[in-house]
């Protein structure tokens, strides 16, 4: 047997041990926790204590026949639910599905309770070891249903708050084309100042709404590792072909708006649902020109291109629109763990479009980062995008 054959046939050898070797320690992890489980050598340290309950209010819905409230367990052991108040009064309750509670299962609680409406309404929720959760209806008003009427109703606020400030942004673009080197550095660096803002804006909020998640899922962990994995694969996609310029920077820009949009709509409609917000003129039209700026940004990477009206289009739908389906679901579908995912995956995506939109601009200049860095032009689009987006952010806050 030669050099070549034996090589051959240890190599099968090989590949067998190192499954082995693979497979034992499993084997002695499953065999742990079975002896683990079977033989309970943790009873002994039971000193009676009540277990680790928790509870998390993820939706309430108010309507003719009273209170529904959805509420996920996330204890240390199946709870029960023995009783309910309402304004500090008992009131019968029903449960779908009843019984105990699985650790990370959810259930309705149904109660018929006669709210009053604009009304402040406290609710504690007790279970059978006597531990109690408060949950507070700031504004008592009904829930919007998925009627034709309703949703026609929020796509136009949807519209006008996403979809109008990015058109009218878009429209700079003729009168922008003839911009010398240092125009465009400053349209790119004001590009880069609202990204930044919305960067901030959005990672702030979803790291507030992740507080108001189960523990099980981990939302301020969850929300690091949504915008990390975001970031990467728009990176890998983005870069597959090289680096995006051009049309495809622009389109990276747009869906990077767009998610935070999104994001925008699930918050609004949530507010709206639950109460604790009114939407008036005023407020719309702060929402409008606080995001106008956001329409000169997709612009800047093809003001040398001559796309068409329908690429102009898209565009537009992609960075407004998902404000439409943002308020959809956070009126009718409104759920905390995801709204913070959905914004984490917002927030990666415009870092991603930061570092390609700087990316872009040190190309531009000959990769002359350090004085482009320090240049007037690059550092006024800076504050300036950064500004516009602070002080118009005032009007809508609430």
């Amino acid at each position: 047997m030669n050099v070549m054959e034996t090589k051959k046939t240890s190599a099968p050898a090989r590949s067998g041990l190192t499954l082995v070797w693979i497979v034992l320690p499993l084997l002695a992890l499953a065999a742990a926790i079975a002896w683990i489980f079977a033989a309970d050598p943790l009873g002994r340290l039971d000193n009676g204590a009540p277990p680790v309950e928790n509870l998390t209010f993820e939706r309430t819905i108010l309507n003719d026949r009273g209170l529904q409230l959805l509420v996920r367990a996330g204890g240390s052991e199946p709870m029960t639910i023995a009783q309910v108040q309402v304004d500090a009064a008992y009131w019968t309750f029903t449960q779908s599905p009843p019984g105990e509670i699985p650790r990370g299962s959810s259930v309705w609680l149904n109660i018929d309770f006669p709210w009053n409406l604009a009304d402040t309404h406290a609710v504690t929720v007790v279970t059978n070891t006597g531990a109690s959760f408060d949950h507070e209806i700031a504004v008592a008003v009904p829930t919007p249903t998925a009627t034709s009427g309703q949703l026609w109703i929020q796509a136009l606020v949807g519209i006008i708050v996403g979809v109008v400030p990015v058109a009218i942004g878009l429209m700079f673009y003729p009168a922008l084309r003839n911009v010398d080197q240092g125009g465009m550095n400053f349209l790119l660096a004001l590009t880069i100042g609202l990204l930044l803002y919305l960067l901030i804006d959005m990672t702030e909020e979803a790291l507030e709404i992740a507080g108001e998640t189960a523990a099980l899922f981990q939302g301020r962990v969850m929300v690091v590792l949504g915008a990390f994995a975001a970031f990467l694969i728009l990176m890998a996609v983005g870069r597959r072909h090289g680096t995006p310029t051009g049309l495809a920077l622009a389109t990276y820009i747009a869906l990077g708006i767009g998610l935070h949009n999104f994001g925008e709509g699930l918050a609004i409609g949530a507010a709206f649902a639950a109460g604790s917000a009114g939407l008036g003129a005023f407020l719309v039209l702060g929402f409008a020109i606080h995001n106008i700026t956001e329409g000169i940004g997709i612009a800047a990477p093809i003001l040398k291109k001559r796309p068409s009206l329908w690429i102009f289009a898209g565009l537009t739908l992609l960075a407004g629109g998902p404000a439409v389906l943002g308020m959809w679901l956070g009126s009718l579908a409104y759920a905390p763990q995801w709204t913070a995912f959905a914004l984490a995956i917002g927030a990666g995506a415009i870092l991603q479009v930061i570092v390609e939109v700087s990316a872009y601009m040190v190309r531009s200049n000959a990769r002359n980062f350090a004085s482009l860095s320090l240049s007037p032009a690059v550092l006024g689009g800076l504050g300036a995008g950064i500004m516009f987006m602070y002080v118009t952010a005032a009007v809508v806050k609430i």
